[in-house]
């Protein structure tokens, strides 16, 4: 529990420390980390993740307060099992608290993480907070597939598993074929040996 509180704590220190210190020393020209590729550039979103659907700022905080509050309630309360789908919350719950500060104390959220190379597919700026939410729904949507999977094959084993148990007691089965229907069985009684 206490590593959960710490990594979330530190998701959060992480996101502000980082837009703190791009508004206290980025040029206003930005700057270019590696030419062509990367570069920091300071950008004011007032939408959602990657500047979606700006103007809605007041719905993105109620919508963020009750999914962040429900993951909190299911990683501290419910406890899940899986260390998957602990981290895929514990990214998204600081990632979303990250970003909710920016939107309750400035009216948006600073981004500053300029990945432009390849400018016809990928066009958004981001900080560190949309990059822990990106991540963690990645690991959740990869946690639900391989769960659902892992289910399917469970109760197609038990199906086949119970299917086979009367089968065995009864001595019907024989090898590669289907057990015989009562009616097969009375004709193979009756027949001459």
């Amino acid at each position: 529990m206490l590593l959960k509180i710490a990594v979330i704590a530190a998701i959060i220190y992480l996101d502000q420390l980082t837009k703190w210190l791009i508004i206290t020393y980025l040029p206003e020209s930005g700057l270019p980390v590696i030419n062509g590729v990367l570069r920091f550039t300071y950008v004011e979103n007032t939408g959602a993740a990657f500047g979606m659907l700006s103007e809605h700022r007041w719905i993105f905080i109620s919508i963020s307060a009750v999914a962040i509050s429900g993951m909190i309630w299911f990683l501290f309360v419910k406890k899940p099992g899986s260390r998957l789908l602990s981290l895929s919350l514990v990214l998204l719950v600081g990632g979303g608290i990250g970003n909710m500060i920016d939107r309750v104390l400035l009216g948006y959220v600073i981004d500053f993480i300029d990945f432009h190379a390849f400018p016809s597919i990928w066009v958004w700026v981001f900080n560190v907070a949309d990059a822990c939410i990106t991540t963690g729904a990645g690991l959740l949507a990869l946690y639900l597939i391989t769960s659902t999977i892992a289910e399917a094959k469970a109760e197609k084993a038990a199906a086949g598993t119970t299917r086979d148990a009367p089968e065995a007691t009864t001595g019907t089965a024989r090898a590669g074929k289907p057990p015989k229907t009562e009616d097969e069985n009375s004709e193979a009684d009756s027949s001459p040996r």
